[in-house]
């Protein structure tokens, strides 16, 4: 039973195939036939330690792939995934738990000092600021790149759609692919094949990000999609935030699906001259097609209640991807 799991893992999840997904000769999905709490200092401080439990413990709560993915990274590498990951989060939260955008501004300058007095020696003590500064120490990580992802999380404090697709790849690139960047210094790999690949799988992960959080989003009267797909369907926000399931609506999930299935793709037709050692670094992929095969699944139905359920077998997948050494 295992052996004929791990093959169905393989048959499913290698890489990308055209008559896997579907792609059209543009590389796009074709369909079926029929048819992420407050970012300042922890109320509760962990005791000496406590820190590394704490970033792993709010990763598996708040971005569970991102969890799984850490901890098949190398061992000399991995507790500074979890502060790296843990700072993503922190900073993510702060827009859905504010109500005013002043708060936010001012819990990003809470971070924006931390990454400045982390490069002085002197962290905050907050247990990821904490856990950021011995990552840094330990791998030099670049400044630019941590206060790239603060710029770019503040300027995205407003609550308006994004004006069009390149709007969304730009915030993508600017905070996920940033994030990679961070991670492949962590791996020692200093590489501009590694860092074009990860400039592409970052994109994905932003788009398919947006994607996974419209339903949330769409119950609090807020929509983030690209404003010019939808205006090419004829769809409106209010669409979305009455769960519209008509052909138009699905029209600009397609659309924006099938963007970040183009961009898994670009980074992986160079593979092969990506060094092995970074191919750690972009495990996520395993978690974008999932995300991908499953709304192709239900005709892109951002709605569907299957998108909402954790992949159970993921953990199984990412250790076959890890194990075949792949992205």
């Amino acid at each position: 039973m295992a052996a004929a799991m791990a093959l169905s893992c393989r048959a499913r999840y290698g890489p990308c195939s055209r008559q896997l997904l579907g792609l059209s000769a543009r590389g796009r999905l074709v369909r079926p036939a029929v048819w992420g709490r407050s970012a300042a200092p922890a109320s509760s401080q962990p005791g000496p330690g406590g820190e590394v439990k704490y970033c792993a413990e709010l990763l598996r709560k708040r971005d569970y792939e991102g969890f799984l993915c850490s901890l098949l990274l190398p061992a000399e590498s991995r507790t500074s995934a979890f502060a790296l990951r843990a700072f993503n989060v922190e900073l993510a939260q702060i827009k859905d738990s504010i109500t005013q955008k002043t708060i936010g501004l001012m819990r990003m300058q809470f971070w924006r000092k931390a990454v400045e007095d982390i490069y002085c020696d002197n962290p905050p003590h907050q247990p990821v600021a904490i856990e950021l500064w011995k990552a840094i120490k330990k791998h030099n990580l670049t400044k630019r790149w941590l206060l790239k992802i603060i710029d770019e999380r503040e300027k995205n404090l407003d609550d308006r759609a994004y004006r069009n697709i390149q709007e969304l790849e730009t915030y993508a690139d600017n905070t996920y692919s940033t994030l990679l960047y961070l991670t492949l210094e962590m791996l020692g790999v200093r590489d501009i094949h590694a860092d074009h690949a990860a400039s592409h799988i970052g994109k994905a992960q932003g788009i398919v990000t947006c994607l996974r959080a419209t339903p949330y989003h769409s119950k609090r009267r807020k929509v983030f999609l690209p404003m010019d797909i939808c205006m090419l369907h004829g769809v409106s926000q209010e669409d979305f935030i009455r769960a519209n399931q008509e052909r138009n609506v699905r029209d600009v999930i397609y659309d924006i699906a099938s963007q970040a299935h183009v961009h898994l793709e670009h980074a992986r037709s160079f593979s092969k001259n990506v060094p092995v050692k970074a191919f750690p670094a972009f495990l996520y992929t395993v978690a974008l097609e999932d995300y991908l095969y499953k709304i192709q699944k239900v005709d892109f139905n951002i709605f569907h209640p299957s998108l909402h359920k954790k992949s159970t077998l993921l953990p199984l997948y990412l250790y076959i991807r890890s194990w075949k050494k792949k992205y």
